[in-house]
């Protein structure tokens, strides 16, 4: 099984590369894990939310794995319970997939790559720092 997380942002603490790495390789050998990081959109003059979104939107297109199940974390997914989850991994492992979870920038993700994803996931009612959510 692959898992790719693509995540807008591109300097994080030490600390979360750490916590990344570590957990990375808990996976063991029947797991290929990756974590790429998309450029996020420079905001300021002439740049609003919305084209900074599409910007960064064209650079998560690029970035997904050719045929890989689709997940985006965002705050009005569902939030699978640990057995939900498990059950969720056992089958995408048993299946052969690559999976592809999607960690958007600051301003979120636009509705239309959410709308291209398998499954939108919540990890947590909180509004968790994107360094925390790369470790979870």
């Amino acid at each position: 099984m692959n898992i790719t997380v693509l995540a807008v942002g591109t300097k994080m603490p030490r600390w979360v590369d750490e916590a990344v790495g570590e957990y990375a390789k808990r996976f063991g050998r029947d797991v290929a894990y990756t974590l790429k990081e998309i450029k996020p959109e420079k905001r300021g003059a002439g740049v609003n939310a919305a084209q900074g979104m599409a910007a960064e939107e064209k650079r998560i297109l690029e970035a997904i794995p050719q045929g890989a199940f689709l997940i985006v974390l965002d705050e009005r997914g569902k939030a699978p319970t640990s057995v939900e989850l498990a059950e969720h991994l056992k089958s995408w492992q048993q299946n052969g997939e690559h999976v592809c979870f999607v960690i958007g920038g600051a301003d979120g993700m636009t509705d239309r790559l959410k709308q291209q994803a398998r499954m939108m996931m919540r990890l947590s009612s909180l509004t968790l720092p994107h360094g925390m959510v790369r470790v979870l």
